[in-house]
């Protein structure tokens, strides 16, 4: 995962209203639109729970993954600059 993915995860644990703002938008919809098909719900939901109590791994590895596919990478990476304005 790069610098800047792992950045914005972190950002997004210190901010709530972050998170909403994301999860909210069109790319946030997709975003757990494509993990939730990859990884099932309970898996993800897991996740984000873990991230939540400051544990980012299980959210990052799931994240790198999906950065794997073209459409995950740009997704990722229009998130990351969202998240820098």
């Amino acid at each position: 995962m790069d610098d800047n993915t792992n950045q914005t995860i972190q950002q997004m644990n210190q901010d709530p209203a972050a998170i909403q703002r994301i999860l909210t938008s069109q790319d946030g919809h997709r975003l757990v639109q494509l993990m939730t098909q990859s990884y099932g719900g309970p898996a993800l939901q897991k996740a984000a729970v873990s991230a939540m109590q400051g544990d980012n791994g299980q959210i990052m590895q799931m994240v790198n993954q999906l950065m794997q596919s073209p459409e995950g990478a740009a997704l990722v990476e229009r998130i990351n600059q969202a998240t820098k304005k």
